[in-house]
C-alpha cells in the first residue's frame, strides 16, 4: 500500500486540530501584547537591515576607517550608521527602552532610509516565557555592537563580522540577536548572503544547526588581534589540540554552538558588555556557559561598566574542564 504522507480528517481529528489553532493563535496574541517578544521581533528585523547597511558600505567602495584608541581599534562609516539605524529604529518604537551602543556618535537628524520600522511575524507566533511576560519597557537595556570585528572587516575578513543586539533584563542577559552579514559569501557570486540568528532565554535559540566538537577535542577560539601574554598562558594551559585565532565575540560564539570550537578563551580586558550581551543569551539558551575567567556572571545593568575587566570563558559543554584549568597568575592579573 502507498503511504502518501497526508491524512483524511475524521472528525475525531477536528476538536485537536481546532485546539491547535487556538493555542497558536493565543500564543500569537499573548506575544503581540508582551514588550519583550514585541521588542525581539523589531531587534530581528532592525539586524537584517543593518546586516544590509554593512554590505552596501563595502559595495560603495568607501570604508571611512577612522581610529579611536589605536591601530587595532578602528571604526568605519558601517560602524556609524548601523547604530544609528538600530538605535534610531529601536528608540521610535520603544521610546522608555535604555539603548547603550559602542559607538559614541554625536546627536544628530538620522536620515529616513536608515530607519526600520518592521518586526518578525514569525517571532510573534512564539510563546514569551511566563517569566517575562510582564516587563516593561523601562525595565529593559539593550546592548548594541554594530559591527562585532571591525578590524577583520577592514581586512576583508569577512565572515568574521556580525552585528550584535543583546536585550538584559535585571542585570541579566535574557534576549539576543547576531546578523551575519556575510554568511555564506564563500559560495559564490550567486549565493544569498546574511543570516540572522536569534534567542530567548527559556524559549530557545533559533536560525542555525547545533553542533558539538568531537569528543575528548580540544579546540580553542581566541583573539587575533588583542593577544598578550596572559591570553597566551591561558590558551596554553587548556592543553589545547588547535587553536583558531580569529575577530569578533559573536563569531567565536557562533564557532561553539556550529561545533567549530570547544572554549572561547579570552584573558584579558579587551571585550566589551556589548561584545557579550547578545551572544551570552544564544549560547545559555542551548545549554552553553559564558563567564569571565574567575567564572563570575556578567552584570547588564544600565550603569554597570561596559568593560568586561577579567576577560570570558564561554564553552557550550564541559564548561568545568576549562574553567579548571585557567592559571591561577591569570586570575591573579584579572580583577573583576
Amino acid at each position: 500500500m502507498l503511504e502518501t504522507g497526508f491524512k483524511l480528517l475524521s472528525s475525531s481529528n477536528l476538536p485537536t486540530l481546532a485546539s491547535q489553532s487556538s493555542r497558536i493563535t493565543e500564543f500569537t496574541m499573548a506575544s503581540r501584547n508582551t514588550v519583550l517578544m514585541r521588542l525581539v521581533a523589531s531587534a530581528y528585523s532592525v539586524a537584517q537591515k543593518a546586516g544590509m547597511i554593512v554590505r552596501r558600505v563595502i559595495a560603495e567602495g568607501d570604508l571611512g576607517i577612522v581610529e579611536k584608541t589605536c591601530a587595532t581599534d578602528l571604526q568605519t562609516k558601517a560602524d556609524r550608521l548601523v547604530q544609528m539605524s538600530i538605535c534610531s529604529s529601536l528608540a521610535r518604537k520603544f521610546p522608555k527602552l535604555t539603548i547603550i551602543g559602542e559607538e559614541d556618535l554625536p546627536s544628530e537628524e538620522v536620515d529616513q532610509e536608515l530607519i526600520e520600522d518592521g518586526q518578525w511575524e514569525e517571532i510573534l507566533k512564539q510563546p514569551c516565557p511566563s517569566q517575562y511576560s510582564a516587563i516593561k519597557e523601562e525595565d529593559l537595556v539593550v546592548w548594541v555592537d554594530p559591527l562585532d570585528g571591525t578590524k577583520e572587516y577592514t581586512e576583508g575578513l569577512l565572515d568574521n563580522v556580525t552585528v550584535l543586539i543583546g536585550i538584559a533584563y535585571e542585570g541579566k542577559a535574557i534576549a539576543g540577536i547576531i546578523n551575519q552579514p556575510y554568511y555564506n559569501y564563500e559560495a559564490g557570486p550567486d549565493a544569498v548572503l546574511g543570516r540572522t540568528i536569534w534567542g530567548v532565554l527559556g524559549l530557545g535559540a533559533f536560525g542555525f544547526q547545533l553542533k558539538e566538537v568531537p569528543a575528548g577535542k580540544h579546540i580553542i577560539t581566541t583573539t587575533r588581534s588583542h593577544s598578550n601574554k596572559l591570553v597566551t598562558d591561558c590558551v596554553t594551559a587548556m592543553n589545547p589540540d588547535v587553536v583558531l585565532r580569529v575577530g569578533g565575540a559573536g563569531n567565536k560564539i557562533i564557532q561553539l554552538i556550529e561545533g567549530k570550537a570547544s572554549a572561547y578563551v579570552f584573558a584579558s580586558p579587551g571585550c566589551k558588555k556589548w561584545d557579550t550581551c547578545a551572544p551570552e543569551v544564544i549560547l545559555h539558551a542551548v545549554g552553553g556557559k559564558l563567564t569571565d575567567i574567575h567564572g563570575n556572571v556578567l552584570q547588564y545593568h544600565k550603569d554597570v561598566k561596559h568593560l568586561n575587566s577579567a576577560g570570558v570563558l564561554a564553552t557550550l559543554r564541559n564548561y568545568d574542564y576549562y574553567a579548571s584549568r585557567v592559571p591561577e597568575s591569570v586570575k591573579n592579573a584579572l580583577v573583576p
